[in-house]
């Protein structure tokens, strides 16, 4: 990230705390196919796991947010996806359905090792 100086204190302020947030949270997305399900999951309980818990085909977003494991991180992703529709709305975005919004999770890869 390449922050200079830094000192644990600074977490506590808001512009750094946003940064770091943002800056892992775009970390997450492109480890994980830039699906923002996925990536929910993976902000909360860390990519890897989010990423085992990608089915060996394609599923919709839905039934994987319900399938998580974690009670906190399911609710974590239900509460994150939802809110995107209000600010969706907030800001003027195109309108989709929830269920486009979740779209489809992609298989997890196969392990070639």
């Amino acid at each position: 990230m390449g922050l200079k100086d830094h000192h644990r204190e600074l977490v506590d302020r808001v512009d750094t705390n946003i940064s770091m947030g943002t800056y892992y949270l775009r970390q997450v997305m492109d480890s994980l196919d830039n699906n923002p399900v996925v990536a929910s999951a993976g902000y909360n309980a860390g990519p890897s796991r989010a990423a085992r818990w990608r089915d060996v085909k394609p599923l919709e977003g839905s039934i994987y947010a319900e399938t998580i494991p974690y009670p906190e991180t399911r609710g974590y992703v239900k509460k994150v996806m939802s809110n995107t529709m209000y600010y969706a709305r907030l800001f003027g975005s195109p309108s989709l359905s929830l269920r486009d919004r979740l779209g489809t999770v992609p298989a997890r890869p196969v392990n070639t090792n």
